[in-house]
Protein backbone atom coordinates (compact mmCIF):
# COMPACT_ATOMS: atom_id res chain seq x y z
CA UNK A 1 0.00 0.00 0.00
CA UNK A 2 2.62 2.56 -0.97
CA UNK A 3 0.11 5.24 -1.97
CA UNK A 4 -1.56 5.34 1.45
CA UNK A 5 -0.49 7.85 4.06
CA UNK A 6 0.53 6.63 7.49
CA UNK A 7 -2.78 7.94 8.85
CA UNK A 8 -4.86 6.11 6.22
CA UNK A 9 -2.97 2.89 6.81
CA UNK A 10 -3.53 3.16 10.56
CA UNK A 11 -7.24 3.85 10.14
CA UNK A 12 -7.66 0.87 7.82
CA UNK A 13 -5.89 -1.37 10.30
CA UNK A 14 -7.98 -0.07 13.19
CA UNK A 15 -11.18 -0.69 11.24
CA UNK A 16 -10.05 -4.22 10.37
CA UNK A 17 -9.06 -5.10 13.96
CA UNK A 18 -12.18 -3.70 15.66
CA UNK A 19 -15.91 -3.52 15.15
CA UNK A 20 -15.61 0.19 14.35
CA UNK A 21 -16.94 1.43 11.02
CA UNK A 22 -14.65 3.30 8.64
CA UNK A 23 -15.95 6.64 9.87
CA UNK A 24 -15.65 5.64 13.54
CA UNK A 25 -12.10 4.34 13.07
CA UNK A 26 -10.99 7.53 11.30
CA UNK A 27 -12.68 9.74 13.89
CA UNK A 28 -11.18 7.83 16.79
CA UNK A 29 -7.72 8.04 15.25
CA UNK A 30 -8.14 11.79 14.61
CA UNK A 31 -9.21 12.38 18.22
CA UNK A 32 -6.23 10.40 19.54
CA UNK A 33 -3.83 12.34 17.32
CA UNK A 34 -5.40 15.65 18.31
CA UNK A 35 -5.03 14.77 21.99
CA UNK A 36 -1.34 14.11 21.32
CA UNK A 37 -0.99 17.41 19.43
CA UNK A 38 -0.37 15.75 16.06
CA UNK A 39 -1.82 16.35 12.60
CA UNK A 40 -3.15 13.37 10.59
CA UNK A 41 -1.62 14.75 7.40
CA UNK A 42 1.91 14.89 8.73
CA UNK A 43 2.08 12.19 11.39
CA UNK A 44 5.11 9.92 11.28
CA UNK A 45 5.18 6.19 12.01
CA UNK A 46 7.17 6.67 15.22
CA UNK A 47 4.70 9.29 16.47
CA UNK A 48 1.74 7.07 15.62
CA UNK A 49 3.34 4.21 17.49
CA UNK A 50 3.55 6.34 20.64
CA UNK A 51 -0.07 7.43 20.23
CA UNK A 52 -1.10 3.77 19.89
CA UNK A 53 0.70 2.98 23.13
CA UNK A 54 -0.33 5.96 25.27
CA UNK A 55 -3.51 7.58 23.93
CA UNK A 56 -5.41 5.20 21.66
CA UNK A 57 -6.13 2.47 24.26
CA UNK A 58 -8.19 4.92 26.33
CA UNK A 59 -10.03 6.19 23.25
CA UNK A 60 -10.91 2.65 22.20
CA UNK A 61 -12.01 1.71 25.72
CA UNK A 62 -14.24 4.79 25.82
CA UNK A 63 -15.94 3.50 22.68
CA UNK A 64 -16.54 0.06 24.17
CA UNK A 65 -13.85 -1.76 22.20
CA UNK A 66 -12.88 -4.93 24.03
CA UNK A 67 -9.20 -5.73 24.49
CA UNK A 68 -8.09 -2.23 23.51
CA UNK A 69 -4.55 -2.77 24.80
CA UNK A 70 -3.96 -5.89 22.69
CA UNK A 71 -5.45 -4.25 19.61
CA UNK A 72 -3.08 -1.31 20.05
CA UNK A 73 -0.13 -3.71 20.37
CA UNK A 74 -1.15 -5.35 17.09
CA UNK A 75 -1.40 -1.92 15.48
CA UNK A 76 2.08 -1.03 16.71
CA UNK A 77 3.52 -4.21 15.24
CA UNK A 78 1.87 -3.38 11.89
CA UNK A 79 3.28 0.16 12.00
CA UNK A 80 6.78 -1.28 12.17
CA UNK A 81 6.31 -2.58 8.63
CA UNK A 82 5.34 0.70 6.98
CA UNK A 83 7.38 3.72 6.00
CA UNK A 84 6.60 7.39 6.33
CA UNK A 85 5.06 8.77 3.16
CA UNK A 86 6.71 11.54 1.20
CA UNK A 87 3.50 13.57 1.49
CA UNK A 88 4.14 13.89 5.22
CA UNK A 89 6.77 16.60 4.60
CA UNK A 90 6.44 19.70 6.68
CA UNK A 91 6.06 23.03 4.85
CA UNK A 92 9.52 23.99 6.10
CA UNK A 93 11.07 20.89 4.50
CA UNK A 94 9.36 21.57 1.19
CA UNK A 95 10.49 25.21 1.10
CA UNK A 96 14.01 24.24 2.12
CA UNK A 97 14.23 21.90 -0.88
CA UNK A 98 12.75 24.50 -3.23
CA UNK A 99 15.03 27.25 -1.99
CA UNK A 100 18.13 25.09 -2.08
CA UNK A 101 18.73 25.65 1.61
Amino acid sequence: MPDLTVFEHACGSLERLTQLSRLEARGTMRIALKEAGLDPGSVKVAELSVVARRVLPNELAARGVAEAESICERLRSEFAGIQDSASADTPEAVFARLGGA
